[in-house]
């Protein structure tokens, strides 16, 4: 059984930075993407960036060059830097992953996110 953990969300200022971590239980089969997606209040669940095995990247235009999305393999983790932080950014953040190969779908519990002042 996977388990996703997510830490790192709290509260931060307009224009700081945070790193969000999701930490993997058990084994995800390989290949597999990982990533992270946002849901705020009111607004459908949405993609802000993943990242494939192999190492490469997408990231939703909302927050290019904004976010890094990095992933350690050996320890089936996958981490969110990101700065320059704005209040729309305000949102529960969900751990994903998924199989390349099979049906499996991941998630975790989510973390708060909240950009005020």
């Amino acid at each position: 059984q996977v388990q996703l953990v997510e830490s790192g969300g709290g509260l931060v200022q307009p224009g700081g930075s945070l790193r969000l971590s999701c930490a993997a239980s058990g084994s995800i089969s390989s290949p597999n993407i990982m990533g992270w997606y946002r849901q705020a209040p009111g607004k459908e669940r949405e993609l802000v960036a993943v990242i494939t095995t192999g190492g490469h990247a997408n990231y939703a235009d909302s927050v290019k060059g904004r976010c890094t999305i990095s992933r350690d393999n050996v320890k089936n983790t996958v981490f969110l830097e990101m700065n320059s932080l704005k209040t729309d950014d305000t949102a529960v953040y969900y751990c994903h992953a998924a199989p390349y190969y099979s049906g499996a779908r991941y998630w975790g519990q989510g973390t708060q996110v909240t950009v005020s002042s």
